[in-house]
């Protein structure tokens, strides 16, 4: 794992920051803060050193991050009676 200046890593946890405001509320969890955030580590570790340029890495992946995150519709569940 490459090493990050402070700087740096400011600049990616602004950059972090800026992506959560683009995820609805009810799907704002830590799970998909810290997929947001490894999309914007892989792109440190690419070279990227821009704030926009992580938030472009990392807004180009939310789709797909909020699909893996999207509950699927299950049908209800029964309630389990304890035996007799």
């Amino acid at each position: 794992m490459p090493a990050f200046s402070s700087e740096l890593i400011a600049i990616m946890r602004a950059a972090l920051e800026q992506v959560m405001t683009k995820v609805p509320p009810a799907k704002a969890t830590p799970a998909i803060k810290a997929h947001l955030a490894e999309s914007i580590l892989r792109a440190a570790a690419e070279g990227e050193t821009s704030e926009q340029g992580f938030i472009t890495a990392a807004a180009d992946q939310l789709p797909t991050i909020l699909s893996l995150f999207t509950p699927v519709d299950r049908p209800p569940q029964r309630a389990s009676h304890p035996p007799d």
